[in-house]
């Protein structure tokens, strides 16, 4: 189960990547806890070694949720660990006060990192940034905001004294 939960485990510390939070559980203590996952289809391909959750998918682990309009989870040939999850389509992932969306997210469980594209943000509070691709590796707790001829690099950080950690509107 801790390897099928890695990449929900991975979107929660996504969601932290801009503005970190001494909150934020630590990789067992998030892996504990089960999936639920909702969808109005599930396609299942064992010789591919992959399954296709679509139409309003939902998963949650905690307090955690991920919803988006296609996931496909691929999975390794030998010990059926999760190698690799795409998400598609109105992508939001919350967690508390932290919102994450974007068009595209991919994780990626053998290089430990997650990739946001298509207009992804990251927001807590008032508090956002933005890019062209937001990367986030797990092992290093870092990530790289790149930007695109069109595409510049954004943030907006309130400070301290003055910013609203509530959600936002």
């Amino acid at each position: 189960m801790a390897g099928r939960a890695a990449w929900v485990i991975c979107f929660l510390y996504l969601t932290g990547l801009a503005f970190g939070s001494p909150s934020v559980p630590s990789l067992p203590e998030r892996s504990e806890n089960p999936i639920y996952i909702k969808s109005d289809q599930l396609l299942t391909d064992t010789k591919n070694r992959t399954a296709t959750f679509s139409g309003k998918v939902t998963a949650r682990q905690g307090d955690l949720a991920l919803y988006a309009d296609r996931m496909v989870v691929h999975y390794a040939a030998e010990g059926g660990d999760v190698e690799r999850v795409e998400c598609s389509g109105n992508i939001r992932i919350i967690q508390k006060n932290r919102i994450g969306t974007a068009g595209k997210a991919v994780y990626d469980n053998r290089q430990g990192k997650i990739v946001l594209t298509e207009n992804p943000k990251v927001y807590q509070g008032e508090d956002m940034i933005s890019g062209s691709e937001i990367t986030y590796f797990l092992a290093d707790q870092r990530s790289i905001v790149t930007g695109a001829p069109n595409t510049r690099v954004e943030a907006v950080i309130h400070p301290k004294g003055k910013r609203d950690d509530r959600a936002p509107r």
